[in-house]
């Protein structure tokens, strides 16, 4: 045991003689939360099924989202969580264009008052976590660079 402060010698001295040990605080591990990424959508966010979309372009994916976004949305997966620590693993599954995601409080008042994180570059074939503690209210996520539906997560508490 390194010792900085004197004052903290004799607190440590005086911890042990009444047989107060240090205990270890342990951080809390985030919870990972995996998301697939194909053209258009999130995989496990369309309830498992890659839908086959083809998408060059981001133009592409909003023509998709037009004709069967608000459909595929009704029927999609809702994540539901704890408050806590979680990282989102996101990655990039036969996109040929940089994705990122964006995890956001659905609606003004929650997008203001919610934990948000965002990120870009995730290039094909690639992974990359996103960390964030997550209060209790009502998400969204979705990738703005390979437009999806704005995807529901409830976070409650």
């Amino acid at each position: 045991m390194t010792i900085k402060h004197p004052l903290g010698a004799v607190l440590a001295a005086s911890a042990l003689a009444m047989g107060l040990a240090a205990q270890p605080v342990l951080a809390e591990t985030p919870t990972v939360i995996e998301l697939t990424q194909t053209p258009c959508q999130f995989v496990e966010s369309e309830n498992g099924k890659d839908l086959g979309y083809v998408s060059k372009k981001k133009a592409d994916c909003e023509a998709i989202n037009d004709q069967s976004g608000a459909e595929r949305l009704a029927s999609s997966k809702v994540i539901t969580l704890k408050p806590g620590k979680y990282v989102f693993r996101v990655t990039n599954k036969n996109v040929s264009y940089p994705l990122g995601f964006w995890l956001r409080g659905d609606g003004l008042l929650n997008r203001a008052t919610l934990p948000s994180v965002s990120g870009g570059g995730l290039t094909t074939g690639g992974t990359k976590d996103y960390v964030i503690e997550l209060k209790a209210g009502e998400y969204v996520y979705s990738c703005p660079l390979n437009p999806t539906p704005d995807y529901k997560l409830v976070v409650e508490g």
